[in-house]
Parts: structure tokens; C-alpha cells; sequence
């Protein structure tokens, strides 16, 4: 990529690469779905604000949320892996 050099004070101008070069964007797919799984779990309280099942003695408000931690990134794979096969 080729540079120019700026006038006193001025903005560089590279020759390289314009912006409608770049690959357009393919739209929806329904696997970006599972990235709002764990965000309709964990906001909506009502459903998991109490104290049974308790689980080792864990209230169930507790271990729900720290399940959700492991679910959230199960459910964050699959995206993952279809970015980087797109990306290919």
C-alpha cells in the first residue's frame, strides 16, 4: 500500500483497499439465536427468583444463574464455530 506524504498539517491519503472492496454482509442466519438464549434466561427473574430446588444446599435462585454460566458459553460455541467456517 502505497503512502503519500501529508502536507504540513494534513491527512494522509493511502491507494489501497476502498471500502466497497470490502465483502457485503449475507444477513441473518438463524444460528445468531442461540446468542439470545442465555439473555432471555437471566432476564427474566421472575422464573428463577426463589429458594427450591435447593441443589447441595444451594438456593436454586444461586446455581441457576451459575449454570447459566457454562450454558451461555455452550450456546456461544456454535456461533463461534460457524464465524470461523464462514470466515473460510
Amino acid at each position: 500500500m502505497e503512502k503519500k506524504t501529508p502536507p504540513e498539517g494534513g491527512v494522509s491519503v493511502s491507494k489501497g483497499k476502498e471500502m466497497d472492496d470490502q465483502p457485503r454482509r449475507r444477513g441473518f442466519h438463524p444460528i445468531y439465536l442461540f446468542l439470545v438464549v442465555p439473555f432471555v434466561a437471566l432476564l427474566w427473574v421472575p422464573f428463577y427468583n426463589r429458594i427450591e430446588p435447593e441443589l447441595f444446599g444451594i438456593p436454586f435462585f444461586y446455581w441457576y444463574q451459575t449454570v447459566w454460566t457454562f450454558l451461555g458459553t455452550a450456546c456461544t460455541i456454535p456461533v463461534y464455530l460457524y464465524e470461523e467456517k464462514k470466515r473460510k
